[in-house]
């Protein structure tokens, strides 16, 4: 039975266990499979950073609230954050980075960093 290259496909020869006919093709192999699996992450790490460049936009000041439709408007995606801090009475703040929000009465937000 003869064996393939995983990358281009040429006929291995050689021991039994050989995967790639040489080091060019066992490199391209494995950038290719970590590329795919990268794309996820790097997704996922842009809107974290975007909410966070959102969050450092409308609260220079270091503690501010907003209301939810503004950080609609301006592109926040309330589904992904970093971590949850809860606080002895409670209430729950929500991270990307340093920089959090909790919610408050009537659809506004209370808006904080984190020193």
């Amino acid at each position: 039975m003869e064996k393939n290259c995983l990358d281009c496909g040429s006929a291995l020869k050689g021991r039994a266990d050989k995967k790639f006919c040489d080091d060019q093709c066992r490199s391209n192999y494995n950038n290719r499979i970590k590329a795919d699996e990268s794309k996820e992450v790097k997704r996922i790490n842009g809107i974290l950073h975007k909410n966070r460049k959102i969050l450092i936009a409308l609260n220079p000041e270091g503690k501010t609230t907003v209301a939810k439709q503004r950080l609609e408007e301006v592109g926040f995606n309330f589904n992904y954050h970093t971590h949850r801090y809860q606080t002895n009475k409670g209430s729950i703040y929500i991270f990307c980075y340093e920089y959090g929000y909790l919610p408050i009465e009537n659809d506004y937000y209370l808006l904080v960093k984190n020193d």
